[in-house]
């Protein structure tokens, strides 16, 4: 590393992402996100149900990291987000984890909630493609990441799938601790954009480059969605696709909110979608009303994580 990705990526003195926290995570799961140097994992697996571009017809060999930059109240993966549970990886295990989802036939490597881990997840796939990994990986993000930090992964991301999930800084803050979310996404997702580009597929509708922007419609919060489609339409226009999410459901500590305490209903996410329209924006992705199944939220038992070998 040069001496300009060394300062910025010192895990002595932790300023990776907008936190600024500055913890020394070379000792054991400091940090505001909970995590320590090297990487922490609960699942490498064969997922299905991400977008159709992404997920394909033979999955997307996804890794799930434990650890986050964000308090979400109601996060679906708590257990591993807010409650840590994982494996700890070094380097050379994490790669052939990778090499490893390869060997299955996925249409890509699906990095699920990495950004805290990126220095030694940037170096985990460098040595990755010095072994062999030749197809796309995707860089799966809540969007809470410093423009900065992202400068380290071009070239070595192919496909950027951030979140976008408030324009409201007040609703960030309660629901996520995290007051500047929008300020810091929106540089984020610029820089993602601004690394790969517009979006390309294969002859069979596979991604291959670009950035789809996910949306949570969240439960009163329709008008906020507006406002992060009209950015959204604003800065990008057409080249990048956005994927609006109906499977909210109250877990983990939303269930004592009493706001958050319920679905979505049909209303909130129609409007969403008719505004999506309203504005011009085409490319996209909707869900059925019935994505909050828990067959879409994985089991987080370790699987996969043994040195690359189930």
């Amino acid at each position: 590393m040069n001496n300009n990705i060394t300062g910025i990526l010192n895990m002595h003195n932790c300023n990776l992402c907008p936190r600024n926290c500055g913890a020394d995570r070379t000792i054991s799961d400091k940090g505001f996100c909970l995590s320590g140097e090297y990487p922490k994992a609960a699942l490498a697996s064969v997922h299905k149900f991400e977008e159709p571009p992404i997920s394909g017809t033979r999955g997307s060999g996804t890794v799930f990291f434990s650890g986050c930059n964000l308090k979400c109240v109601y996060c679906q993966n708590y257990t591993i987000s807010q409650e840590n549970m994982g494996k700890t990886l070094t380097t050379e295990e994490l790669a052939r984890i990778f090499l490893s989802q390869q060997e299955k036939g996925v249409h890509n490597i699906n990095l699920v909630s990495s950004g805290h881990f990126l220095p030694k997840v940037r170096e985990a796939l460098i040595l990755a493609k010095q072994c062999g990994l030749s197809i796309p990986v995707v860089y799966n993000s809540g969007g809470y990441e410093k423009a900065e930090s992202l400068k380290f992964l071009e070239g070595i991301v192919d496909i950027y799938l951030p979140d976008i999930k408030y324009f409201s800084s007040e609703l960030s803050a309660k629901y996520s601790s995290a007051p500047d979310y929008f300020a810091a996404a929106s540089k984020a997702v610029t820089e993602m954009y601004r690394q790969v580009g517009k979006n390309s597929f294969d002859s069979e509708g596979i991604m291959k480059k670009g950035v789809i922007i996910r949306h949570l419609v969240l439960p009163g919060c329709r008008k906020d969605s507006f406002k992060i489609l009209d950015f959204i339409k604003d800065n990008f226009g057409d080249s990048v696709y956005v994927s609006l999410l109906s499977q909210y459901t109250p877990v983990y500590k939303a269930k004592e909110i009493k706001e958050l305490n319920r679905r979505v209903t049909t209303f909130e996410y129609q409007s969403v979608i008719d505004y999506f329209f309203k504005i011009g924006l085409q490319y996209g992705y909707m869900q059925s009303r019935d994505s909050a199944e828990s067959i879409y939220t994985p089991i987080f038992d370790l699987s996969g994580l043994d040195t690359g070998k189930d």
